[in-house]
């Protein structure tokens, strides 16, 4: 079984890269705001955990420097500029109004940002690109002394294309969390790679804003108790391990077979049965948790992952085409004990019951908490969160014309040291297999890895229940 699970290895390198050109990006055309114009921003774009911006990377081995290959900088910048008409909320800035909230305004600095840039190695010299590597921060553009978490009179859009000695290329994305989930920053990138590829602008769907759909109503009424937001007292021995030392990124391709039994062994004792999701997450936090060894063994710990919360909105439904944050924070508890001694199937029954709680009511109770008690700082307490990127149209939307990227997704998960990836599998034969990516001190990576990769204690477990 442990054939079925390989762990993934990143080259510790240095990136030359010279910054040739800032360029500003405007909208091509008119666009519905003016000087002073302002945009309503929703109660879930202005989570704590959406102030950020997402960095990506994208890679491209097609050679730019061939004699019919269309300029990589103009070409991008073409489209982009086409694109921001539409999309035109992505040229405008954040700031807060006087109840702290955040909103899109429209001054007198506008647009997107795009760095032009160049480095003398070649893409073969940058090793497998098949994983996240923190030493790609290069091929992202920073702005000198900028502040962690800083999203307040930024562009909203920066992104840094890179050219390579060997024709090669890469496109850095920083992309402002606040303005778009997941599922729309991928609507978004599809629309921009399509009219670059074709050369005229390519919107499907038409982009909707429309985030007044998520006002909280008057009065505001929660109806949940929001475990995924509630103040955590830290008395565990979990973060003081993370944050006190270096945490390790380590990377596991896991294969359909792998994923397809540990789905197997998971599966509740009720006819209700769990997703691969489920399954996969519950094997993941068990693993974490054994190999943190985590003190006291009655300290409550907390699953939080993001769930799509578009299919759950029926009354009134979602607009097509709307990109903002619809994401909603599943979240589930177990004692250190229950994790430890008890059974997969059992987590994977806490997964899956956090995950079917988000309802269209939870959506909206959600939006209500947020105004009554709006967390203003991120909790780590006893935490573990799982994002899924494997739902994400990474790859098939990032064809700008040079073909599919070989690799497309994060840099670096070590800044979030309490958060695991899953990562489609971006190799050609498109297996089906995921790479799960996590953080760890070092001296618990051997013992995740264990635990993680051998299913031999939870088959004999299985039969002896």
């Amino acid at each position: 079984m442990a054939s079925c699970v390989e762990e993934l290895h990143f080259s510790h390198i240095h990136i030359p890269v010279t910054i040739d050109q800032m360029i500003p990006v405007l909208p091509a055309g008119p666009i519905p705001a003016v000087h002073g114009s302002r945009l309503y921003l929703s109660n879930l774009d202005n989570m704590i955990g959406a102030r950020v911006f997402t960095p990506t990377v994208y890679f491209y081995k097609s050679n730019y420097m061939s004699s019919n290959r269309k300029p990589v900088t103009k070409t991008l910048c073409d489209a982009l500029s086409r694109v921001l008409v539409p999309y035109y909320p992505l040229s405008g800035r954040l700031r807060e109004d006087s109840n702290g909230k955040l909103e899109v305004f429209f001054g007198q600095e506008q647009g997107a940002l795009l760095v032009e840039a160049h480095s003398d190695m070649g893409l073969a010299e940058l090793g497998d690109l098949a994983v996240p590597n923190p030493t790609w921060a290069p091929l992202n553009y920073r702005f000198p002394n900028e502040e962690p978490y800083k999203v307040l009179d930024m562009p909203l859009i920066i992104a840094q294309v890179t050219l390579f000695a060997c024709g090669g290329f890469s496109l850095g994305l920083r992309l402002c969390h606040c303005i778009c989930d997941g599922i729309g920053a991928m609507q978004f990138l599809a629309a921009w790679a399509a009219t670059a590829k074709t050369g005229t602008l390519v919107t499907n769907p038409e982009p909707c804003w429309d985030r007044e759909f998520f006002q909280p109503r008057n009065p505001p009424t929660i109806k949940y108790r929001h475990p995924e937001f509630k103040r955590i007292e830290e008395r565990s021995s979990l973060t003081m391990s993370l944050w006190k030392s270096k945490p390790v990124q380590k990377c596991y391709k896991v294969s359909q077979q792998f994923q397809a039994q540990v789905k197997s062994l998971a599966q509740p004792n009720d006819m209700l049965g769990c997703s691969t999701f489920d399954a996969m997450a519950a094997h993941v936090w068990r693993s974490w948790v054994k190999a943190l060894d985590v003190k006291p063994v009655d300290y409550e710990l907390r699953l939080t992952f993001s769930v799509n919360a578009r299919p759950k909105l029926k009354n009134p439904p979602l607009k097509q085409g709307f990109y903002g944050n619809v994401v909603c924070v599943a979240c589930g508890t177990s004692p250190v004990n229950n994790l430890i001694k008890g059974s997969l199937s059992e987590t994977s029954r806490l997964v899956r019951e956090a995950r079917l709680s988000i309802s269209e009511e939870y959506v909206r109770s959600t939006v209500d908490y947020m105004e009554i008690d709006r967390p203003n700082r991120l909790e780590f307490g006893g935490k573990l969160s799982i994002t899924q990127w494997t739902r994400f149209s990474l790859y098939e939307s990032a064809d700008f014309g040079w073909g599919r990227p070989s690799y497309a997704g994060p840099i670096d998960l070590t800044p979030t040291p309490q958060v695991c990836v899953f990562l489609p599998d971006g190799s050609a034969e498109c297996s089906g297999a995921t790479v799960v990516c996590i953080c760890l001190p070092g001296s618990a990576t051997h013992k995740f890895t264990e635990f993680f990769v051998c299913l031999k204690d939870l088959i004999s477990n299985d039969e002896s229940e």
